[in-house]
């Protein structure tokens, strides 16, 4: 089941149940910010996530999935990758 449009596993997010998210497939915005990047790219291109587009992975997302601070590193594109061979 796709839980982000990034690859983040929304069950496995510390925050998810503390700031009540219904992950980014479900809100207008996130509840740590006003806009998400990666989510408004994948909604303007009306993919329901990274891993579905012509460009996967881009630099953007690379960029978040290799945060120092925020990261996974590339988790999250693993978990794009197999979304689209579910």
């Amino acid at each position: 089941m796709v839980e982000s449009r990034c690859g983040l596993v929304c069950s496995e997010c510390d925050y998810r149940e503390q700031m009540n998210c219904k992950g980014c497939i479900n809100i207008n915005k996130p509840f740590w910010g006003e806009v998400c990047p990666v989510k408004s790219c994948c909604e303007q291109k009306e993919l329901a996530h990274c891993g579905l587009c012509n460009d996967f992975p881009c630099a953007l997302l690379m960029q978040f999935a290799y945060d120092k601070e925020q990261g996974d590193n590339g988790k999250r594109i693993l978990q794009c990758k197999k979304w689209c061979v579910s």
